[in-house]
């Protein structure tokens, strides 16, 4: 068995990419949520035109009244409202908040103002009441949400207390629907816009969630692949700046053998400097898998001291263990950014936890290769345990239990397990006893071992 053991190592700072904070997950979440105006005057065209439809056959049934007139007046205002949107440059805009929700409410509006003069809550389109709020519930706030419902309630119950009665086929007949039945109808409504608009606005935040966690995944993928990119624009300089070097190296050497005295001295200093600078490209052109053995292999002591490293003065007992089964031998790794990075975040967040010790352990076999993350915290709360990797799902909603008291998003886990497993890594989360927490990355041999030297 090999072994080698660190302790008090240093422990991250706790200050994170700005990109996941929590103010910049919150604007980043209010840019994904919005309202394209066209949406609006696209949907209005189309309650316009099912209104109109319905206006004409109620009138070639039941003939000319009062109340159709009245309705018909009301779309052709409303078409002309929507007609002056086209032409005032709100097309193709993304609207505010305010400006939305008061779009919204204009239809909201306008629909009573229909119901008003055709019955009520008695008439059986008032359900459409519940399409304005759910549209704001799935696209705006919850704040905009709450206000087109309570203006919809409002104007239900308005209908169901005062409006025209609903016209029957006989002109001379009315029907007034009796006062209980109104006011349950109204209530109705009110429980569809309640239960319909929280689904909406509920489906659409995981969505917008979820979209927004894989914004800052690829974020962090690409500031690795940023980073993997760098050796190749070393290359690109080295080449470029090998002509001029050489040039002032063949310059540098008529001066030293065929230059006046006072000026060899300073040749030779030239020369020596730009020796010095071939020799630095040189290093820069290599290929790191193929030259540079430090940088591109590590054995697992170093990768666990590497993810340890920036754990400076952690308040708890830090200890990393590399162990082996009986007979193998132990493997050199290569050096994987998204490995370090995940391995140190998985850390931190044990030393956040922590009572009084974490432990890290790097196992191998023949087989494979694992590091296991153990601390003596409280552990993962059951509710969480199965659900720990997806985005949003944290076990510290208001920085409780943790030693930072920092109010977690879940997206340090998600990032994490996204990054392991793009190595070809399997994590297992899972609570110890008699206390804590354990988390297990465990690789295929193969997808982590340095190739042997040549």
């Amino acid at each position: 068995m090999a072994s080698a053991s660190m302790t008090d190592a240093p422990r991250a700072p706790t200050a994170a990419d700005p990109a996941l904070q929590g103010d910049g997950l919150a604007a980043a979440a209010a840019a994904i949520r919005g309202l394209n105006l066209d949406t609006v005057t696209a949907l209005r065209w189309v309650a316009l035109a099912a209104e109109a439809a319905a206006l004409a056959a109620a009138m070639l049934l039941f003939g000319v009244r009062p109340a159709f007139l009245a309705g018909a007046g009301l779309v052709v205002f409303a078409a002309a409202v929507n007609l002056g949107f086209s032409f005032v440059g709100l097309r193709g805009r993304r609207a505010a908040a305010p400006e939305a929700t008061g779009q919204l409410a204009f239809d909201v509006l306008l629909l009573s103002a229909l119901l008003y003069v055709t019955g009520g809550t008695v008439n059986p389109f008032s359900l459409l009441l519940v399409a304005p709020v759910v549209l704001a519930a799935s696209s705006l706030s919850w704040k905009s949400a709450a206000i087109l419902g309570g203006l919809a309630v409002v104007c239900a119950f308005a209908l169901a207390l005062w409006s025209w009665p609903l016209p029957l086929p006989r002109p001379d007949e009315t029907f007034t629907a009796p006062l209980l039945y109104r006011l349950s109808s109204a209530l109705a409504i009110t429980v569809g816009i309640a239960s319909t608009a929280g689904y909406a606005w509920l489906a659409a935040r995981q969505a917008a969630q979820m979209e927004l966690a894989l914004h800052v995944t690829q974020a962090v993928l690409a500031r690795e692949q940023r980073l993997s990119a760098l050796g190749g624009l070393a290359a690109a300089a080295a080449h470029e700046l090998g002509t001029p070097l050489a040039t002032i190296s063949v310059v540098a050497k008529e001066l030293a053998r065929e230059g006046p005295e006072e000026v060899r001295e300073d040749a030779r200093l030239l020369l020596s400097q730009t020796e010095r600078c071939r020799e630095i490209l040189r290093r820069l052109t290599r290929e790191p898998e193929a030259e540079d053995e430090m940088h591109a292999r590590m054995t697992l002591v170093q990768l666990l001291h590497e993810v340890l490293e920036p754990h400076a003065g952690a308040p708890v007992r830090v200890e990393a263990v590399v162990a082996g089964a009986p007979g193998a031998d132990a493997p050199d790794v290569r050096r994987m950014p998204e490995v370090l990075r995940a391995m140190t975040s998985l850390v931190d967040n044990a030393v956040d936890f922590a009572v009084s010790e974490v432990l890290i352990t790097a196992r191998f076999d023949d087989q494979t290769v694992s590091i296991e993350v153990r601390d003596d915290g409280p552990g993962f709360a059951p509710d969480i345990l199965g659900k720990l990797g997806q985005p949003y799902v944290t076990s510290r909603p208001s920085g409780e239990n943790s030693r930072s008291h920092h109010s977690g998003m879940g997206l340090g886990f998600f990032i994490a397990k996204t990054l392991l497993e793009r190595t070809g890594a399997r994590m297992e989360f899972r609570n110890a006893r008699p206390g804590g927490a354990v988390i297990v990355v465990r690789w295929p041999r193969e997808k982590v071992e340095a190739p042997p030297i040549l």
